[in-house]
């Protein structure tokens, strides 16, 4: 079965497999930040997965996630920042777009970067499981058996955690909604 992959197939799906191990340990994270900073890790993997399979389109993406999560820490809420990633977003797939396929990486990046500037917690998390279900797509239909596995355990462990937060909200509910109101910058009672 190896002998049909060629070096660029093979180091594509390595570099999935790397983007796998690192989302597993960013979507287990009850801290936003700590998930931040490992998904951007994990996104450099992907970016060089997408370069080994020719897929234009979602490497340019997924190199735009990462430069997005970073003003996403600084600009919590920013909707002309906002506006300026979904801009640079539909702009780089204009010029990169191959294939139909291409709609799915698009749809992630604009689900990802809606809910990271204007989500937190346990509702940032479902935009971004959408979001993980969406590169799963292209995953799926580029070929990249990482890709589809990093992206499907994504979506599990994101549910889990989301699972896991929404118990500690119900059974500390002042403790979670000051820690929400504290991460969104806002004060409370």
């Amino acid at each position: 079965m190896l002998e049909t992959y060629g070096a660029g197939l093979l180091a594509g799906q390595f570099f999935g497999l790397v983007a796998l191990a690192i989302c597993i340990a960013a979507f287990a994270s009850k801290q936003d930040d700590r998930l931040m900073v490992l998904l951007i890790s994990a996104n450099v993997a992907f970016a060089l997965q997408f370069m080994f399979f020719a897929s234009w389109t979602a490497a340019v993406l997924t190199l735009l996630v990462i430069v997005r999560i970073m003003l996403a820490r600084h600009y919590v809420g920013s909707r002309k920042v906002l506006a300026a990633v979904l801009l640079a977003n539909l702009l780089a797939a204009a010029l990169t777009w191959q294939h139909w396929v291409d709609v799915f990486p698009l749809i992630a990046a604009i689900l990802g970067s809606l809910s990271m500037f204007l989500l937190r917690g346990i509702a940032m998390r479902v935009g971004l499981g959408l979001a993980a279900l969406a590169w799963m797509l292209n995953n799926i239909l580029i070929g990249s058996v990482g890709g589809t596995l990093a992206e499907g355990l994504v979506v599990v462990t994101n549910a889990i955690t989301i699972w896991r937060l929404l118990r500690v909200r119900r059974k500390y509910p002042a403790v979670f909604d000051a820690s929400l109101e504290e991460a969104a910058g806002e004060p409370h009672p």
